[in-house]
């Protein structure tokens, strides 16, 4: 019996452990993510802006 409450008890603790490194990861990544939607959205921008000034070179092309 008491084998097995020691046995229990462990299995308690690891899960608990990987609980917390779990938890622990997941405020990690959620910064991350955070991190690279705000790049994403700067970009997005960038992409935008540089667009624009390409169509406005093209419509001040001559057409041939």
């Amino acid at each position: 019996m008491d084998a097995e409450l020691n046995r229990l008890e462990t299995q308690i603790e690891q899960l608990i452990s990987l609980y917390v490194g779990l938890k622990s990861e997941n405020i990690e990544l959620r910064a991350v993510k955070a991190r690279l939607e705000a790049d994403n959205r700067q970009l997005s921008g960038k992409v935008a802006l540089a667009t624009e000034k390409l169509e406005a070179l093209f419509a001040r092309l001559p057409t041939a």
